[in-house]
């Protein structure tokens, strides 16, 4: 592995880094670029979303390529929940619409766990779609990362 994969921040993760992983796992997929969300995961990455399971970075960028054609307008926000030596457990929500207009709220858990490097070997998602009306939205940032100062999920009530 080259040294420009070194991903921080790396294991052990403390509450302050664990933290910071997840906004910065936040950012990324808030970006909506697969090329650059596939990087922070290994050559080798094991995922399970939902029913689907994905392996490697090439699989990776095709699984996103297709989400973000399907999940218009994509907004995300995840919280850490649980942290412990190379692990991260966080929760998150975010909203879409589909080709027909109808809006969604997603729901989920992902459970993550990183190489040495900080680099993102396993990540195991549940997730579980609502459909909401648009006055019923709450991520209202424009496109791309949300401002620092926009509520986080407990602030929200989600």
């Amino acid at each position: 592995m080259s040294a420009n994969e070194v991903r921080p921040p790396v294991p052990p993760f403390t509450l302050e880094s664990a933290t910071q992983k997840v906004r910065l796992a936040e950012d990324g997929w808030n970006s909506r670029n697969p090329e650059k969300v596939a990087l922070a995961y290994t050559p080798d990455s094991q995922w399970r979303n939902r029913a689907e399971f994905v392996t490697g970075r090439e699989q990776i960028v095709a699984f996103l390529t297709r989400k973000w054609q399907k999940e218009l307008d994509y907004r995300l926000i995840k919280e850490l929940w649980a942290f412990g030596g190379n692990r991260i457990g966080v929760r998150f929500a975010y909203e879409w619409h589909d080709d027909s207009g109808n809006w969604y709220r997603s729901y989920g858990n992902e459970n993550w766990e990183f190489d040495a490097h900080g680099v993102m070997q396993r990540r195991y998602a549940c997730i579980n779609d609502a459909p909401i009306r648009e006055a019923d939205r709450k991520f209202f940032w424009p496109l791309g990362r949300r401002p620092d100062d926009h509520a986080g999920l407990s602030d929200l009530g989600l």
